[in-house]
This record gives C-alpha cells, sequence and structure tokens, in this order.
C-alpha cells in the first residue's frame, strides 16, 4: 500500500528481507541445523513454489578499501525449518575467487569492511543478542566486538576507525505508571495520541542512534546522539543504516529523522536530515524548511559535499524524489536533477568527488545514471530489460545487482564508460538454467481518452500461439511506484505464467517512470483513468487469437486488491475469477483503521466526513464496498493478521459481503505475516491456494 516501492523498493525490499531474517534468527535455538542451497529435484521445466523458494536471494554489496573485492549475502531458506538463513560471500570485482566466508545457523547481516580492509565487521545474535562481531577477510577469526545491553540494529566504522555508531532499540517509558501499580499481569495498552502502531507491530521502542570507541577489539557503550528525544533514526519502519553516515573527518555524523510525533507524525512526512557534531555535541538541522521526505545523506569523499534524497511536499509520500547536494563550507544547496522527471535511489560518490552514480526507473525498467558535479550533465549509463537495483563504485568501475523478470538479482560489474554489465555471482545459475521462462513483452496501447500506455505481457513457457490461454490482469499497489523488472518472490510473473496464464500487466494511471505527471493522475481518483487504463488492458489483450476472452481473471494486492474488489462491480461479466491480497475494501473504515494518514489524505483527498471535499466525497463514493451488490464472480480474498496498513477486517468484511451475496468465495487468512508474506510455508500455501482457485474456474 505505502510506496516503498518507489524510492523505497530499491532498499525497502532489502531491508524487509534483512528484517525478517533478523527476527527469525533471533528464535533460532543454538542446535538448529545450518540452512544452506537447497537441494532441490526438479520434476519439469515449470517454476514451483518450491523452485521459488530455492532461489538463493543475493543482497549487499560492500566494496573493499583496495576497490578489489565485492562482499555480499545470500538468503536461503528451509521450508520444513520454515525460515531462512543469511551467508557472507565474497568475490573478486571480475568475478574470480568466489568463496563463501560464513557458514553457520545464525544470519550474519550489515556486514561491511573495516576501513583499513583488515577485518570484516557484521552483526549476528550467535550470543544471544545482536551484537557486532569481526572477523578476517577469509572468513577466519569470528569474534564478537560488543556486547550492547538489548542488542543493536546497525553500526558504521568511523572512517578513522577510531569510532563506531550502531543503532538500537529505547524502550518507551510508561505515560501512566500509577495505573498499573499492583497490576504486573495487566496486559492492556493505554494510548492518548496516534502512531501507536505501524505496518505490523506496535510502537514500544524508539530507534536511535550511538556512538562509542573502538580500539580494533571492543567496542563499548555508546552515547545517545538523541537522548530523551521521542523520534525514530533511522526512519520506521523501513529506514536502515543507510540513513546514517560519518563525515570523511569522523567530527560529524549526519541522520535522518522525522521529529515528530502523535498526530502530527501520522499526518506529515516530514522527515529532515541532521548534523550531530561530536565535539560539541551540538546538532543542527540541514534541511528545516524542506517539507518533505529528506532522507539517506552521504558525504563526498573529499568532504566538500553532502548529497541526499528529497520530496518537496509534506504528506505526499509518492512525491518525485530528488538529488539534492549541499555544500558544506558554504551551505549552498542545490536541485541537482531539476529537469530530469524521474525518481532518484541510492546516490554514491565517486572516489575524486567528481560524480554521483544512482538508479532510477524509466518506462518499466531501472538503469544506472551518472550526474557531473561540474556541469551537472546526467548520462545513463545502462540499457536493457533489467532493474539495476543499487549501486557502488569500485575503482574505475561499478558494482551493481541487478535482475529482471525471468531471472533473480545476481551481482554485475559494469564499465562507467560503455555501460557494459558482466556478471560476477553465479547464486542460482544451476536453477536458471534448468527453468524454462515465458517470453516477455513491451506493448505500447492505446488508453481510453488516447494517452500512450506500456502494458508488459509475459507469456507460458513453450507458448504455443495455435491454442488459447486464460489470461491474468496484474492490479499493481503502491499505487505508485514502478511496474518494472523485479523479481518478486510472491507476485512472480513467471510462476503465473507456468502455470499456462498469461500475464497483462499495464503501467495504468499512477506508475512511476512515465513522468510525474502521469503518476499523479491516480491521487484522488483511483476508480476512473487507472481503473479503465486496467479494463483498455485486458480488452485490448483478449482480442489475441491465443487468448480466450471467456477465461480472464483479474489479480492484485494493497492497491492492486482495491482495483480487484472495484473491478468486481463493474466489469461487466469480462472476468470469471478474482484474487484480491490485502486490498481495501471500504474506504471509510480504512481512513479511521490504518496509521500513515498522510497517505489518506493525500491519496483519498481527505475524510469522509468533510462534505465540502469534492475530491473526497468522489473517492468515498466510489468505495468498493458501495458495489457489493453487483458481485457475481468468484473471488479469492487474501489477508494478514498483522497488516496495520490495510487491516484484516477489510479482507474480511469482502469474504462475508461476497458469502452473503451468494458469490462463490474462499478466505486466506495468515494470523502472523504483514502487509506480505515472508515464511516459505506460508509462501507455499499462498501459491497452491492461488493456483488451486484460479484452475477451478478458469480451466
Amino acid at each position: 500500500m505505502k510506496n516503498f516501492i518507489s524510492f523505497l523498493i530499491i532498499c525497502a525490499m532489502v531491508v524487509v528481507i534483512y528484517s525478517c531474517n533478523n527476527q527469525m534468527e533471533k528464535e533460532q535455538p543454538q542446535t538448529a541445523e545450518i540452512i544452506g542451497k537447497p537441494d532441490l529435484k526438479l520434476e519439469s521445466d515449470r517454476m514451483t513454489p518450491e523452485a521459488l523458494w530455492a532461489f538463493g536471494r543475493v543482497s549487499g554489496h560492500e566494496i573493499s578499501p583496495d576497490g578489489q573485492t565485492v562482499l555480499y549475502g545470500v538468503t536461503y531458506y528451509s521450508i520444513e525449518q520454515n525460515k531462512g538463513n543469511r551467508e557472507l560471500y565474497a568475490v573478486n570485482v571480475n568475478g574470480e575467487n568466489f568463496r563463501q566466508l560464513t557458514r553457520s545457523a545464525k544470519s550474519e547481516f550489515n556486514e561491511m569492511w573495516r576501513p583499513d580492509g583488515k577485518k570484516i565487521g557484521f552483526l549476528c545474535s550467535e550470543s544471544g543478542s545482536v551484537q557486532l562481531w569481526e572477523m578476517n577477510p577469509d572468513g577466519s577469526d569470528r569474534s564478537q566486538i560488543s556486547n550492547i545491553d538489548g542488542g543493536i540494529t546497525g553500526f558504521k566504522y568511523a572512517p578513522d576507525q577510531s569510532k563506531i555508531l550502531y543503532t538500537k532499540e529505547i524502550p518507551i517509558e510508561n505515560k501512566f505508571p500509577k495505573l498499573y501499580e499492583g497490576l504486573p499481569k495487566a496486559t492492556g495498552k493505554l494510548y492518548d495520541d496516534l502512531m501507536y502502531r505501524h505496518w505490523d507491530h506496535w510502537v514500544e521502542a524508539y530507534s536511535h542512534i550511538f556512538y562509542t570507541d573502538y580500539d580494533g577489539d571492543k567496542a563499548g557503550t555508546g552515547k545517545d546522539i538523541l537522548e530523551g528525544e521521542p523520534y525514530h533514526s533511522p526512519l520506521q519502519p523501513f529506514g536502515g543504516i543507510e540513513q546514517v553516515c560519518w563525515s570523511p573527518d569522523g567530527k560529524t555524523i549526519a541522520y535522518t529523522s522525522k521529529k515528530l510525533t502523535g498526530k502530527a507524525a501520522t499526518l506529515s512526512t516530514n522527515s529532515d536530515i541532521f548534523l550531530y557534531d561530536l565535539e560539541s555535541g551540538q546538532t543542527v538541522n540541514m534541511t528545516e524548511g524542506m517539507m518533505g521526505f529528506d532522507i539517506a545523506p552521504v558525504y563526498s569523499p573529499d568532504g566538500k559535499y553532502i548529497v541526499w534524497e528529497s520530496m518537496e511536499r509534506e504528506g505526499y509520500e509518492s512525491d518525485q524524489n530528488r538529488l539534492f547536494i549541499q555544500n558544506t563550507v558554504t551551505g549552498e544547496k542545490t536541485y541537482a536533477t531539476q529537469g530530469f522527471d524521474q525518481n532518484v535511489s541510492g546516490p554514491v560518490w565517486s572516489a575524486d568527488s567528481k560524480y554521483i552514480y544512482f538508479t532510477s526507473d524509466w518506462h518499466s525498467r531501472t538503469q544506472i545514471y551518472s550526474y557531473n558535479i561540474e556541469n551537472g550533465e546526467i548520462k545513463t549509463l545502462t540499457d536493457g530489460m533489467y532493474d539495476y537495483k543499487s549501486v557502488a563504485v569500485a575503482g574505475e568501475m561499478l558494482i551493481a545487482d541487478r535482475n529482471s523478470i525471468s531471472e533473480p538479482a545476481e551481482l554485475f560489474n559494469v564499465d562507467i564508460a560503455s555501460g557494459e554489465a558482466t556478471q560476477i555471482s553465479f547464486t542460482n545459475q544451476e536453477l536458471v538454467e534448468h527453468l524454462t521462462m515465458g517470453n516477455v513483452e513491451e506493448r505500447w496501447m492505446k488508453t481510453h481518452d488516447g494517452e500512450d500506455m506500456l502494458t508488459l505481457i509475459i507469456y507460458p513457457p513453450h507458448f504455443d500461439p495455435n491454442k488459447k490461454y486464460p489470461a491474468l490482469l496484474y492490479c499493481k499497489g503502491g499505487p505508485q511506484g514502478p511496474l518494472s523488472q523485479n523479481f518478486h518472490y510472491r507476485w512472480n510473473y513467471q510462476i503465473m505464467a507456468a502455470n499456462d496464464y498469461i500475464i497483462v500487466a499495464p503501467n495504468r494511471r499512477g506508475v512511476s517512470g512515465f513522468g510525474q505527471a502521469w503518476q499523479e493522475q491516480i491521487s484522488g481518483d483511483y476508480h476512473g483513468k487507472s481503473t479503465q487504463d486496467y479494463l483498455t488492458a485486458i480488452d485490448e489483450m483478449a482480442k489475441e487469437p491465443y487468448v480466450d476472452k471467456d477465461r480472464l481473471g483479474a489479480v492484485g494486492a494493497s492497491a492492486g486488491g482495491w482495483a480487484v474488489y472495484y473491478l468486481a462491480g463493474i466489469h461487466e461479466g469480462r472476468f470469471k475469477a478474482f484474487i484480491a491480497h490485502d486490498g481495501i475494501f471500504n474506504e471509510e473504515a480504512q481512513y479511521l483503521e490504518t496509521e500513515e494518514m498522510w497517505f489518506e489524505n493525500w491519496d483519498k483527498g481527505g475524510p469522509f466526513w468533510d462534505k465540502d471535499n469534492k475530491v473526497a466525497q468522489d473517492v468515498y463514493t466510489h468505495s468498493p464496498h458501495k458495489l457489493v451488490q453487483n458481485w457475481d464472480t468468484p473471488i479469492l480474498v487474501i489477508h494478514g493478521g498483522l497488516d496495520y496498513r490495510v487491516v484484516f477486517t477489510q479482507g474480511m468484511t469482502a469474504f462475508n459481503a461476497a458469502i452473503l451475496m451468494d458469490v462463490p468465495a474462499e478466505f486466506l487468512y495468515f494470523p502472523d505475516e504483514n502487509h506480505w508474506v515472508l515464511q516459505p510455508q506460508n509462501g507455499i500455501l499462498w501459491q497452491r491456494t492461488f493456483f488451486a482457485f484460479l484452475d477451478k474456474w478458469l480451466k
């Protein structure tokens, strides 16, 4: 629902997997079996749920100080143990000398090179809580460095290696202690303001930043630079250590925080970049007066500049993500990507501080770009039907993780001059070579109002144009953000195609990568142009001789689930099956059930009780639940009990309504999953239920 799929998907997908594995490894007993690459025996060349969970998930790429070695992690999942484990690997930047560095039952994460290159630091809970550990570059001599009470959540070395900063959860004090006196077994939680729960957890702690001396052997308890402040840094729930950095001289810590609480925090996206001076203990708000999201500061190697990602408008989480630069001497700020009608993500500096490299999505692909500090020129460095998810600098080349609809993420080195990419990790080569993937086609269509819309078509493996296939309309969530080349581990186009469905995925109004004006046409108008775009896409494909127009389905999650519920009331017999996951059914209830009110106020126009607000009233008039009397088509509803963005009662009421209307319906409920499905056995159950339902009604 929330658009971490735009500027956040590139970092937030890593953070989600990282957080999930972190939690799972905290619960993992000392005697747990080591989870590694599964020995999967495939009966055919078709993608299956088990094959999807067998892929190793590559994440992170930390470059050694000498620019010669890439450090990264791979997560493998055990279906039997119902959990994942992340191990660390290294490979030379030219793809040679691949080696596995760790082999344990405890996930290692937040890995990074010590500035002198003699050690690798990482986080692990081997001692019972998550602490900082170090090992030699070959994986030997593993030793615990910190012993911080309650554990830590992230860390970074100071450039001169004299200090370490780390992040840690600080419990929120009880505001009503007298009421709880003598009641040690009371479980009630008393609140007097908003933002008491967020995404999938009740907010009972703040994330704060600490720094401490480091002598190359041990790191002690540090100083809290947000001491006494009831704010998060990094931002919750998806922000990680990338939102905090050291200045090159080690005298300043730059960090991201939204210094608002309660009702103000739930109404605003206004986060800022703060500079904390270690010597004076003073903090300066570097982006004061900039009212949108300002996140992820990065100093240039020479210390002359600091770059960050910035959105302009307060309350709009999908505003254009811009590149801003500040001169650290003069304080002058530069809107570096002005006139560049695309989003910017993950900026990194060249070693000589003359260039900034970043990723940006355009026309269903995410590529690497460069920005020239001297003349402001922006160049596209890469090409092809891929998503380059993030980028790092390694001497004269770049290292990036890249995936596509047909291939999971692997690491590549990229020649800066030519853009040529060479694969250097081969985690899933054997599995990819065994599976036959369906062809992916880009097709431009004319919308109902004459605009050009790019639609992705994914065909079944061994496609026969002389046969007729059922087709699925994929309704994208977000609702903003890219619909691109991401290799998803649940909404995977190729596994849908492997079940002999043609997938139709339109870049309808609201999708990023087609200019900000195209993206903004969905706010306050989910039911209008974007819905017509969906119908255009499926109607156009239904004209093809190999598409059976009597066997069409529509599927989607979050805002895509909203679209499914809405289409169920207006489709006029087009579809024979619907599947909605974590979708919004009742807009009025959603307004008061969710927690990020900035989203509701921007995308829905405001509260339903504001009768003079024409945009809001139009939105609530077109709430899907008001069309349920028209439902006549089988529907599968899926929802997670820990989803606090779109509460599970939205799915429950949709299912109840279908049954009361005598519409064939099923309800798959996961009490221990949030807005996603992160556990292997639940993920496989999701896939099996998904295809059993579709096969029942479309085959």
